[in-house]
C-alpha cells in the first residue's frame, strides 16, 4: 500500500519530470528554429543557395513554441490572467471568483481541444502534406495535446478552488 507521503512524493517527480520535458522542448525547438534561420540566411547570402522546406520548417517550429510555451506558462498560471478581482476582493469571494475564472479556462481550452482535434482528423482523412509530402497531421497534434493539457491543468484548479469553497462551507 502507499502511504500519503509516498503518493505526494510521486506526484512532486512526476510535476518535475513533466517541467523538465516541457522546458527542454521549448529549448530544443527555439535553438533549432535560430540554427535552421541562421543556415539559411548564411546559405541564402553567400552561397546563393537555400533549403526549400526551411521556410515551412520554420513556420511550424513557431506553432510547436507558440502552444508549448502556452502549456508552460499555464502549468505557473501565468497564462491570460486578468488579475484585478484578487487584488480587490477578500479571500472568501475571490475564491468563488478564481473558480468561475479558471472553470471558464478550463471550458475554453476544452472547447478548443476538440476543435483542434477534428482539425487534425479532417487534416488525416484528407491526406494534408507538409515538408515536401509528409503527412500533416503529426505536425499538427500540438494543438489537441497542448490544449488538452491547459484545459485540464485549469479543470484542476477549478476542483481545487470548489474543494477550499466546500472546506470553506464546513466551517463555517
Amino acid at each position: 500500500m502507499i502511504t500519503s507521503k509516498e503518493q505526494s512524493g510521486l506526484l512532486d517527480k512526476a510535476e518535475k519530470f513533466g517541467r523538465f520535458v516541457e522546458t527542454a522542448s521549448l529549448v530544443l525547438i527555439l535553438a533549432a528554429m535560430i540554427i535552421l534561420a541562421a543556415a539559411q540566411i548564411v546559405m541564402r547570402n553567400m552561397l546563393d543557395l537555400g533549403l526549400s522546406w526551411s521556410d515551412e520548417a520554420l513556420r511550424l517550429m513557431v506553432l510547436w513554441v507558440t502552444m508549448l510555451g502556452a502549456v508552460a506558462a499555464s502549468r505557473d498560471r501565468r497564462h491570460i490572467v486578468i488579475d484585478v478581482l484578487s487584488r480587490v476582493l477578500p479571500a472568501g469571494p475571490k475564491v468563488w471568483a478564481s473558480l468561475v475564472v479558471d472553470s471558464f479556462a478550463a471550458a475554453v481550452a476544452g472547447v478548443l481541444a476538440w476543435y483542434a482535434a477534428l482539425f487534425v482528423a479532417d487534416s488525416r482523412e484528407f491526406g494534408d502534406l507538409l515538408l515536401n509530402d509528409f503527412p500533416a497531421w503529426p505536425f499538427q497534434l500540438i494543438l489537441p495535446i497542448a490544449f488538452t493539457v491547459i484545459a485540464y491543468r485549469y479543470g484542476i484548479w477549478s476542483v481545487r478552488h470548489l474543494r477550499d469553497i466546500i472546506r470553506g462551507a464546513d466551517r463555517s
